[in-house]
């Protein structure tokens, strides 16, 4: 598998468009696809083994993307689609990451995945809805502009709310909701519908467990390909390690990469060993913290920018390098343990509902998170006590900014509350508590239970980043995927009784059962989770210069967001080493995504490209 050219698409209703929209794209496009009608209905450009396609008569098929769907096995579950309401239904069982289109007489059908790792948005051209899986292609067409408040949004730390956290960066183009999917009928209308709902959550651990097992194996066996090489990191944690077990498992020829950490005590590179020898067919590649690229080096590069700003900034370089010497193994693709954590932990607002359901169990699970987290007894119970309404809750968020949660630690009732560096303007705080307080008037939670809105915004977190390091990643020429963001393997998570899976006391529980058998006793029994402390402020130190250029030619300050001199005292200043990093990394991946996008206003992939090959499903044989 090799994603050398970008994979990307455009869906077009079976309408006519703006004079010159269609063709301005075509430009671009290597691959056309049109409906039975003749119009164009996908064009973009994608790898072969990367779309799926399938006609009879008015109706057609296709899963873009990494899915376990063939040709003869889509058109054979096309034979039941009678209305686009018939597609999910036939598509049930197919695994993977992937979109799904349709074009079913004249209605157009379009939809990403459950979680955000396929994303999906929508803009109006000359009154046509049109949709496509990258936001910057639509915003490149219709000539949107950025939104002020929405770039403000990602200053926030942790990260954004729902709905917050879907928007996209320009205005006129929105996310299509993970979980929805779009329809426009032959008239035009446009509307969305919810595709997929969250499995209860009331299976026992061993029970979810088999099922995350079942899930994974399949997503990493869809991964492998014969007589090729596959790249994995094998970092030392549980849901890395966890990964290259089950590649091996399916004759996978790997080479692994291991970051030996310049930390003390520093535990991932021992278990890292000790798991590579035991896995079958791996060529082991270590990487100490003097063999690759100080963190945050190329600050002052400019690159082809992201769909959005990420967190990605800090380890770009040495995602690069350690990338280059997969690659010169062989390697086409990159396995990430990217996501275990979100999909595996649920965050600690399931106590809410279990006060109500269990409360012997409840006291014993507040007691262990009170004792880990040093809750303080009046906040806690406060929290636990008297849990507001989601809309009240993003209100609530919108007046309390500047406020650093970690101040007054406490179980989070409806997640982690956002909160602005303090070099944040006036103007950004007063552009995000406005976004909220229209949140609030408008929004439901993902679920009316509290910790399962959370855990399902937490998954839909690491979908989005998943998303994000595969565009980055296939942009350097060897992309990566996140097995544990695709949809099936965190339904599975999402089966488990909250309070087993989320246990204070215990590590990954439901992965350590998962994985019982296959992955060494002695990485299953690890409790301590490694960091890279002293790398972060190593390279911070080592471009305190570029910090300091940053500063004093802020995009950020340029456009109102942030207080220039606040924001260079941070950048450059020893304080900054007590702590902030979240604050920092968002600040600075924002900062560098406007100087991309400065420097590389079109998206490369809608540079002209010939020739386009224009794609007929030959219905007599499908």
């Amino acid at each position: 598998m090799n994603d050398a050219v970008a994979c990307w698409f455009v869906a077009f209703p079976d309408q006519e468009t703006r004079q010159g929209f269609a063709e301005r794209l075509r430009e671009g496009a290597v691959d056309v696809v049109c409906h039975p009608s003749g119009r164009p209905w996908l064009m973009g450009s994608w790898p072969p083994e990367q779309m799926v396609l399938a006609s009879q008569g008015g109706r057609m098929l296709a899963v873009v993307g990494t899915s376990s769907t063939t040709p003869v096995d889509l058109s054979a579950r096309l034979k039941r689609v009678r209305t686009v309401a018939d597609i999910e239904s036939a598509l049930h069982g197919v695994y993977g990451s992937y979109h799904v289109a349709a074009s079913v007489d004249g209605h157009l059908y379009v939809r990403g995945s459950a979680f955000g790792a396929r994303r999906l948005f929508r803009a109006s051209a000359g009154g046509v809805t049109v949709c496509a899986d990258r936001a910057r292609t639509l915003a490149h067409l219709t000539e949107a502009g950025l939104d002020p408040a929405r770039v403000a949004a990602r200053l926030a730390a942790p990260y954004l709310p729902h709905p917050l956290a879907d928007a996209t960066m320009w205005a006129g183009v929105e996310a299509v909701e993970p979980g929805r999917a779009l329809r426009v009928a032959p008239d035009g209308c446009a509307h969305t519908v919810t595709w997929w709902r969250p499995p209860p959550a009331h299976l026992p651990m061993a029970d979810a467990a088999g099922l995350l097992r079942e899930a994974l194996q399949a997503a990493v066996v869809l991964r492998v390909r014969p007589g090729r090489v596959l790249a994995a990191d094998l970092s030392g944690g549980m849901d890395s390690t966890s990964l290259c077990f089950l590649a091996a498992e399916a004759g996978a020829h790997l080479v692994t990469s291991t970051q030996h950490w310049n930390s003390p005590g520093n535990q991932d590179h021992h278990y890292a060993r000790f798991a590579a020898d035991r896995l079958f067919h791996v060529e082991p590649l270590i990487f100490t913290s003097a063999d690759l690229p100080a963190c945050f080096t190329g600050l002052d590069q400019r690159r082809e920018p992201l769909e959005e700003p990420s967190g990605l900034l800090r380890n770009r370089a040495r995602l690069c390098h350690t990338a280059d010497a997969l690659r010169a193994r062989g390697a086409g693709l990159r396995l990430s343990g990217h996501g275990g954590d979100h999909a595996v932990v649920p965050p600690d607002a399931y106590l809410h509902t279990l006060w109500r359901r269990s409360p012997l169990i409840a006291l014993r699970a507040t007691n262990g998170y009170k004792a880990r987290g040093r809750w303080s007894l009046s906040a806690t119970a406060r929290t636990l006590l008297r849990t507001r309404s989601y809309p009240a809750w993003l209100a609530d968020a919108a007046t309390r900014l500047y406020e650093d949660p970690r101040t007054n630690p406490g179980p989070a009732p409806w997640g982690p509350r956002p909160a602005l560096p303090p070099w944040a303007s006036d103007q950004a705080v007063d552009l995000i508590s406005a976004a909220l307080r229209r949140a609030a008037e408008n929004t439901e939670p993902l679920d009316p239970d509290p910790g399962r809105h959370a855990w399902l915004h937490q998954m839909r977190e690491a979908g989005h980043g998943a998303a994000l390091l595969h565009e980055a990643s296939a942009n350097h020429g060897l992309p990566t995927d996140s097995p544990f963001c695709d949809d099936a393997v965190l339904t599975a998570c999402l089966t488990v009784r909250p309070h087993e899976a989320g246990h204070p006391w215990a590590y990954k529980p439901l992965l350590t059962a998962a994985m019982d058998g296959l992955v060494p006793e002695h990485i299953l029994r690890r409790t301590t989770k490694d960091h890279c402390g002293p790398d972060w402020y190593f390279g911070l130190r080592t471009h305190r210069r570029q910090l300091a250029d940053i500063a004093d030619t802020s995009h950020l300050a340029a456009i109102g967001l942030v207080d220039q001199e606040l924001q260079r005292r941070a950048l450059i200043s020893p304080e900054l080493n007590i702590g902030g990093a979240p604050e920092l990394e968002n600040t600075l991946g924002v900062e560098a995504w406007l100087r991309d996008l400065a420097s590389y206003p079109d998206p490369a992939h809608l540079v002209p490209q010939h020739p386009h090959e224009e794609y007929h499903v030959d219905t007599a044989t499908h």
